[in-house]
């Protein structure tokens, strides 16, 4: 088991006038950022500044791609052919590259969001398509998947650098994807709960299904979502458990630097 971990949080969805969440708490606490690139949530503005404010913080920032569906928030599943799901992808990466650029950073990673990433998860198609992107873009990129489905092979086929995530608030299906949004109990809301489940998952190196299945996988990176109303305060609690358990908090991107090196 590593003493290394990383946290993460999906950032920089806003659009416009409107912000969600508290992305400048959040960036105090977790270790890498997640950036909306203007699909499902975000804009210019919001992404030149949530780079700035990672670079500050020495927070690693990565593109959190998703549907074009500002309406729904990226959750809308659509139906899209394999080869625009990917043009698609690498336009929203290179959104935030550049948009980094202005702020002197540059981004380490990617990770989908919403329903891009769920079909990712169960549509060899769709996984692929995704893999294509990041290594078009830059195959220096890290991926960042939920372990043992469809994009953690997709990104083993591509031979892309890969992260593997588990979440802090939300609650897992019997075949390891994310349970539905509108099943009982499928997402936490209470922080010292997400924290224990948390410590448990790492620690034991699996995750737990809501039927009480366990599921050992791999685990680099934790999640917490800054939509959740209760972000900050799981955010604190989760990171605060993690380093009572002996844990070192650490950007994933800075760990693969130092192996790369090491090598």
């Amino acid at each position: 088991m590593s003493a290394r971990i990383d946290l993460n949080a999906d950032l920089g969805e806003g659009f416009g006038p409107w912000r969600m969440g508290d992305d400048a708490a959040l960036l105090d606490i977790v270790t890498s950022a997640n950036v909306a690139c203007g699909f499902h949530a975000g804009d210019p503005d919001i992404m030149v500044e949530t780079a700035a404010a990672a670079k500050a913080r020495g927070v690693a920032l990565g593109a959190h791609p998703g549907f074009s569906d500002l309406r729904g928030f990226g959750r809308l599943r659509i139906q899209e052919s394999p080869r625009r799901i990917e043009r698609d992808i690498a336009y929203q990466i290179g959104a935030l590259q550049a948009c980094a650029a202005l702020a002197g950073a540059r981004i380490t990673h990617v990770k989908a969001h919403g329903a891009l990433a769920n079909l990712s998860n169960e549509d060899a198609a769709v996984a692929d398509a995704l893999a294509r992107a990041v290594a078009g873009v830059d195959p220096g990129l890290t991926l960042v998947v939920m372990p043992g489905l469809a994009a953690e092979r997709a990104g083993e086929r591509a031979g892309l650098t890969l992260v593997r995530e588990i979440y802090a608030d939300r609650a897992y299906a019997e075949g390891g994807t994310l349970a539905p949004r509108d099943a009982p109990g499928a997402v936490i809301h209470e922080a010292q709960e997400a924290a224990a489940r948390v410590v448990r998952m790492v620690g034991e190196g699996a995750v737990f299904t809501l039927g009480g299945r366990r599921i050992p996988v791999a685990i680099d990176t934790v999640c917490v979502h800054g939509d959740n109303p209760e972000a900050i305060a799981m955010a604190r609690a989760v990171r605060t458990g993690l380093e009572r358990a002996g844990f070192s908090l650490r950007p994933f991107a800075q760990s693969s630097a130092r192996s790369s090196a090491a090598s």
